[in-house]
């Protein structure tokens, strides 16, 4: 403390430096064989303890070297005599020989676990001297050399003996025979050199270690420069070894790379620069394809997260990279990338001349290629898609699809069908769901490539050939789950550009409906894609009962969004675990792959609404009134009808509910203004043709409807009188009634020349009434009756089997006839329903003049 204080004065300052001499001088006398360098260390640390708060950080710095200076006590006990202090270098050597005794202690009793864990923490050691630039010891290498000795003697014994030694000991064994042989052949030419002459080479070593001390003072100086020297200096690795990039040393410095990839502590952005560096000065083809496969593998493993997505930068150097390695393998067919091959040693280069011929190197470019296309996808996931990043980003597909044309151009030219086929399910990924122009964009910029596919957008005008022709190839390859996602993708093609009847033809001759639950999700997301496309389809050629049965299927789920993987389904009382939300999160589309939900639904709820309405008015009994066709579209209407107050129609939901409830009451004028100022319908091509379709539809739905209202308070009806009323051509109000009589929904018969259509109808009593629904009643307990007893005496053999095939022919019988008079029998019970036929008649107002002249008591 006293000295402290004296040195914190100026006039003190000259005798502190004398008294620090003196020790120096004295620590010298005690220990003469040691460097100045070395002497004056632990002087120069107590002079640094003294300093105040950098002695803290400079003891704490000298203490994570791996133990360079003393601790405390050692600068104490410098002051007592006959104790010299030994060097960092002793100290390891010390600590490398109590293991080696440890691990000859081991040897004694066979315990070759104890052995494994002492040899590992000698290579720490070791690796600890290699990264502070300093020589293998032969101690070291005498070591690791009996060390192979006693292994290959112990595995001989433990061959020979009957009693075998413990699993844990015998894996211990085989682990250390591992790790000896990867020691000797890291330190290969040390080896050599120790052999030949051990005494040499533990001059050369002590020499070095010499050299090393003395220099250590010079570091700082050369440290201290100023100006530009970056030409001096060489690069270097992990502890300061020198990296020497040369043709020569690239296959060491791969090898080094691979080693120390996937480990804790890598940088990998300084493997991916070293790499660059390689790849600037390899030389021959085969060096060039070796790093660049390392390269590419190494930029994917940048992100070790599976949730986080792959910076731009790094996915355009990827991209850019793999079209050098496709370019290389496809300009010289003497080198092959194969996932399979022969070991080789990867140290040696290797010529055709050498391999036979061709040079058989393992890599996948397929593999690449899959990467490249999952992360662009997982980058649009993870990109807001209502800003200008989104849309910067999505620019990069062409550059992607022009990849994926350029290694399909290679796989057709090396004929390898396998990858062939996974590269052209790809590319049909990008193409299938897009409109022309932007098929014609990709396809033009694929086409600017050197190589081409054979398979190329022939037609600009056409765009369906093409993809006809990237189908038909993956029909015939010999994979079932992309033969199945190529149907589905060509459906969906064929479903977007109107093609309704060539697609459902598809999809039935197909039978994927009966396959598709066991199919993978990703299978299943783009068989519902397909399904709701398809019904999109009907919709807008007016195939309106077709468009509502094929969108029922997925509507009824609740869950649309979810299906088509466009959003994550929250359900009431169920939460999703972390790994299935993210697993979620993984399968969703880009946005710019989504279909319109909003636009979907409304489709579904119109079409819904011209099937359901003219069926509810229909039917004349609460029991048929509960069999719906849409159980969504009946749902919603229920609850509409429900409302006391109805305001003014703000969603979609509520312009078709109002213009449904308008139908009903007659008003179809009310309808059709209600339907087309959706403003959804203005997303959806041809946007115009498609209300123009919807107002004609309602008109003939409407007529359907007010035929089935008034049938029962009608003998007889103007023809003339209905097309004016519905404003529809006298032509299609014909038609529509003979399609109705024909089908039996009407118990009427047409008369062109007085131009009338004229009802029938048998009045019945109530007592008719009540007895046809027994008879209905009773035969539905039969069939109940006789199920039940099919069951008890075992299930469809012998007598059960008859009675129901009796049954079926009766029942067939009793339908023919039921059909032709199920019209007079239905229409007499409608009298009741004047009420509605009154709201009716005020909806259409005054429009039939002719009604009292043509009703009949």
């Amino acid at each position: 403390m006293s000295r402290f204080f004296r040195q914190a004065g100026d006039s003190d300052s000259d005798s502190e430096t004398e008294s620090s001499e003196d020790e120096i001088m004295s620590s010298e006398d005690e220990a003469p064989a040691r460097p100045a360098a070395t002497t004056a260390k632990p002087a120069m640390a107590r002079f640094l303890k003294t300093a105040g708060s950098d002695s803290s950080s400079s003891e704490s710095d000298d203490d994570s070297g791996d133990g360079d200076d003393t601790d405390e006590e050692s600068g104490d006990d410098e002051d007592k005599p006959g104790v010299r202090i030994l060097s960092a270098q002793e100290k390891r050597l010390k600590e490398m020989e109590a293991t080696g005794k440890a691990m000859d202690n081991g040897l004694k009793i066979n315990d070759w676990s104890a052995i494994s864990n002492e040899f590992d923490k000698l290579v720490r050691m070791v690796q600890r001297q290699h990264n502070v630039s300093e020589p293998v010891p032969p101690f070291y290498l005498k070591t690791i050399t009996n060390l192979e000795s006693s292994v290959n003697g112990a595995i001989a014994k433990e061959k020979e003996a009957k009693k075998k030694m413990n699993a844990t000991n015998a894996k211990a064994l085989t682990a250390m025979k591992q790790k000896i042989k990867k020691a000797l052949k890291e330190h290969e030419v040390e080896i050599k050199k120790y052999q030949q002459d051990p005494e040499a080479f533990e001059r050369d070593y002590a020499a070095q270690n010499t050299r090393g001390e003395t220099a250590a003072p010079a570091a700082p100086t050369r440290a201290a420069t100023t100006g530009p020297v970056d030409e001096e200096f060489t690069t270097v690795g992990k502890g300061g070894k020198a990296m020497a990039f040369t043709p020569e040393t690239i296959f060491k410095n791969l090898q080094a790379v691979q080693e120390a990839r996937g480990k804790k502590n890598t940088d990998r952005a300084e493997q991916i620069r070293i790499l660059e560096k390689l790849l600037e000065v390899a030389v021959t083809s085969y060096q060039r394809i070796r790093v660049l496969l390392a390269l590419i593998s190494s930029r994917f493993d940048y992100n070790s997260a599976v949730s986080t997505h792959m910076p731009s930068e790094l996915w355009l150097s990827a991209q850019s990279e793999v079209d050098q390695l496709v370019s290389i393998v496809a300009s010289d067919t003497q080198y092959s990338i194969q996932e399979v091959t022969d070991d080789y040693d990867e140290l040696l280069e290797r010529t055709p001349a050498a391999e036979g011929g061709v040079v058989r190197i393992r890599g996948s470019i397929i593999s690449f290629v899959d990467r490249l296309d999952d992360e662009f996808t997982k980058s649009l996931q993870n990109i807001d898609p209502h800003g200008t990043e989104y849309v910067d980003r999505l620019k990069d597909e062409k550059v992607l699809y022009c990849t994926i044309c350029r290694a399909q151009a290679f796989y057709e030219k090396t004929q390898q069908p396998d990858p062939l086929a996974r590269v052209v399910m790809r590319r049909l990924e990008h193409i299938y769901s897009k409109p022309n122009a932007v098929i014609q964009a990709l396809e033009a910029a694929a086409n600017e490539t050197q190589v081409q596919p054979s398979t190329v957008l022939a037609n600009q005008a056409d765009t369906s050939a093409l993809i006809h022709s990237l189908c038909v190839y993956l029909y015939k390859s010999g994979n079932t789950l992309l033969r199945t996602r190529a149907m589905l993708s060509h459906i969906y093609h064929h479903a977007l550009y109107n093609n309704y009847h060539t697609a459902r033809d598809m999809l039935l001759m197909s039978h994927l409906q009966e396959s598709i639950h066991s199919a993978d999700v990703a299978t299943q997301i783009l068989y519902n894609r397909t399904v709701v496309q398809l019904g999109l389809c009907a919709f807008r050629l007016g195939l309106i009962k077709e468009a509502q049965a094929t969108l029922q299927e997925i509507f009824t789920t609740q869950r649309v969004k979810e299906l088509l993987a466009q959003g994550v389904h929250q359900q009431r009382f169920q939460t999703l675990s972390p790994e299935q939300e993210k697993a979620e999160k993984q399968r969703q589309l880009p946005f710019h792959m989504h279909v319109n939900t909003e636009l979907l639904e409304a489709a579904f709820l119109v079409s819904s609404m011209l099937v359901e309405i003219p069926l509810l008015a229909s039917i004349d009994s609460e029991e048929q009134r509960r069999k719906a066709i849409s159980k969504p579209f009946r749902r919603l209407l229920d609850f509409a009808e429900r409302q006391v107050f109805t305001g003014p129609p703000e969603s979609t939901r509520d312009h078709i509910m109002q213009a449904s409830k308008a139908l009903q009451d007659g008003d179809w004028e009310k309808c059709k203004d209600l339907v087309q100022s959706i403003k959804i319908w203005s997303l959806m091509p041809e946007a115009a043709s498609v209300k123009e379709m919807l107002g004609q539809r309602i008109q003939e739905q409407g007529l359907r409807t007010y035929l089935f209202t008034y049938a029962p308070h009608y003998s007889s009806c103007s023809l003339s009188l209905l097309s004016r009323t519905f404003s529809l051509p006298l032509r299609t109000v014909t038609s529509i009634v003979s399609k109705m009589i024909w089908s039996e929904e009407l118990s009427a018969s047409l008369d062109q020349a007085a131009g009338v259509v004229v009802f029938h109808r048998i009045d019945l009593s109530r007592q008719q009434q009540l007895t046809q629904t027994i008879a209905e009643k009773l035969s539905a307990m039969v069939d109940q009756n006789e199920k039940a007893l099919d069951v008890k005496i075992g299930g469809g053999s012998g007598w059960g089997e008859r009675q129901e095939g009796a049954k079926g022919d009766k029942r067939g019988e009793q339908a023919q006839g039921e059909r032709r008079g199920r019209g007079e029998r239905t229409r007499g019970a409608r009298g009741a329903r004047g009420g509605r036929g009154a709201r009716f008649a005020q909806g259409l107002g005054n429009q039939m003049p002719g009604q009292t002249a043509q009703r009949q008591a």
